[in-house]
């Protein structure tokens, strides 16, 4: 890592990021010969992967999918050890990236960015980081994640708690021993839905605080044996073709046939098939299923059952399961024992919704009819998906508003990339992207690819900036809605939709169009000489 006082040279690409997204970036700026800088707050490279290391943390991407596909020789000497990867195992592989590439030379770790700004004169921005760093470049390419800023949320009394108050998405590194703790959870997403089995198993006792139930659909995580996984690698080419050709940069590709044309017997063995196949492909199982609400009431039912049958008590089955959505209109989790665990004798479940928290206090939290005395609060609530990264920093276009001002109203982008009135400023699987919709690392790459392409069609014909053009970031915005509205997904307050956030503008903020349609929009607006941009010199 060089020293501050040697990074406020010229640099051609600035990359906020050290996560799949933001190695890659600074991979290929570096293959195609840029001077490149990253910047990372955390102490090494793996973005979420290297903050979020709660108990249970796990991808719901299969771990051959979820992984880079650029290199053929990486591809092939990774081993992984499981279907679903654990967080040590992810961050590990992210690591052996890093080092296989020599990325960490071009990167200050440890260094939170705070501003960034934009000169016209000049045609660069600055960016200004916590450690007094003050760096300069013609582009910069944010890789701030989508899942990357924290949410903490704003009870009353919480301050007023005396005991330890964790939260899943910055666990501390060195791991809690919660061993004859009492232990609650407030939030019951993907982390508080991995997370709970294991605290349950060592906590004297668990309560988990539930606002709104989340469908969840077992991992049936396995080890991959030898022979599978030689067969694996020998078909990756084929396996990553069908992913980029997909809706969702993996290569399942579901049940071909209308769930309505089949009798109750043939629509329950598809149910079947596709629970087994584990987690958020359970979505997969007919198409429009996601569209159609007859259709999606089916798949909802089915999941319900299962609920059922894995909880001994009627009433805490009951509230477990979601009413107030679609099924798969927030994001299914992926779980290991999630809804068995409260079948345990420490374990109990308060509804939120029957029984809301008027208050902590130093000892636990009150709530309208009872109270609750515990050692350990556990944070399982989420981020501030999307937009939070770069509307935390400040930064600021050509007319010196920053990012949180320009989307107010909701993010305006063009392609999900570039945002008028940020010139040279490329936001990677941010809004107006498949981003979470997506195999994230494949999204990078495509992202990635795009930008630096981008790049050098302006150097080759002597353009200083590109800047999206604001009637085609409002075209592509309207895109990104119309899509949405013509499924289920905007029937659910979700954090697809801004929700979990106090004053956050509602709205669809991924865009849910499939993968392989979102790059043909990409290369379309590439062919057509960038259309939709402001190219200046």
């Amino acid at each position: 890592m060089t020293s501050p006082q040697e990074t406020t040279a010229d640099h051609d690409v600035v990359v906020i990021g050290a996560g799949f997204a933001g190695l890659y970036a600074v991979h290929r700026a570096n293959e195609r010969g840029h001077r490149v800088l990253g910047i990372e707050a955390a102490h090494g490279p793996g973005g979420t992967w290297y903050w979020n290391r709660y108990p249970g943390a796990r991808c719901d991407v299969e771990s051959l999918d979820y992984s880079y596909s650029f290199d053929e020789q990486l591809q092939q000497e990774w081993r992984w050890s499981e279907r679903y990867a654990t967080q040590p195992e992810i961050l590990r592989y992210i690591e052996h990236v890093a080092d296989r590439f020599d990325l960490r030379r071009h990167y200050r770790f440890g260094e939170r960015v705070l501003a960034a700004s934009f000169d016209e004169a000049s045609a660069q921005w600055t960016v200004r980081t916590d450690a007094g760093t003050v760096a300069t470049t013609r582009h910069l390419i944010c890789a701030t994640g989508s899942l990357s800023a924290p949410h903490r949320p704003d009870i009353p009394g919480l301050d007023d708690f005396e005991g330890d108050v964790l939260m899943t998405a910055n666990w501390p590194h060195e791991g809690v021993d919660l061993t004859g703790r009492r232990v609650a959870v407030i939030g019951t997403g993907s982390s508080g839905v991995q997370s709970v089995p294991l605290l349950a198993e060592q906590a004297e006792s668990l309560v988990v605080f539930q606002r709104s139930p989340n469908f969840s659909v077992p991992a049936f995580n396995r080890s991959i044996p030898d022979d599978e996984y030689a067969e694996a690698l020998r078909t990756y080419a084929e396996r990553r073709a069908k992913s980029w050709a997909s809706t969702a940069g993996s290569p399942h590709v579901g049940y071909d046939r209308e769930a309505l044309d089949l009798t109750p017997e043939e629509r329950r063995a598809v149910f079947d098939e596709w629970w087994q196949r584990g987690g958020v492909l359970f979505a997969k199982a007919f198409p429009r299923q996601t569209i159609d609400p007859e259709i999606n009431d089916l798949a909802r039912e089915y999941a319900a059952e299962q609920v059922r049958s894995r909880v001994h008590d009627a009433q805490v089955a009951e509230d477990l399961i979601p009413n107030d959505h679609p099924i798969g209109t927030k994001r299914i989790c992926t779980d290991s024992g999630y809804f068995e665990t409260f079948n345990r004798d420490n374990v109990s479940l308060v509804n939120l919704r029957r029984e809301p928290i008027e208050t902590f206090v130093k000892w636990g939290a009150k709530t309208a009819t009872s109270s609750y005395e515990f050692d350990t609060l556990v944070l399982a609530t989420g981020f501030d998906a999307l937009t939070g990264a770069l509307t935390r920093m400040d930064v600021r276009g050509t007319d010196g508003v920053t990012m949180a001002e320009r989307w107010a109203d909701g993010p305006l982008t063009l392609l999900g990339l570039s945002v008028p009135g940020f010139p040279n400023l490329y936001n990677i699987s941010g809004a107006g992207s498949p981003s979470v919709l997506a195999n994230m690392v494949l999204t990078a790459e495509q992202h990635v690819d795009w930008v630096l392409d981008l790049i050098a069609h302006l150097d080759e014909r002597g353009f200083r900036a590109a800047e999206a053009r604001e009637d085609a970031a409002v075209a592509w915005t309207k895109h990104v809605d119309e899509v949405a509205n013509g499924t289920l997904f905007t029937k659910a307050n979700s954090w697809y939709m801004g929700a979990n956030i106090e004053g956050k503008a509602r709205g669809f903020i991924p865009y849910i169009g499939g993968f392989k349609t979102y790059i043909d929009h990409c290369e379309s607006v590439r062919d057509g000489g960038y259309r939709g941009y402001v190219l200046s010199s």
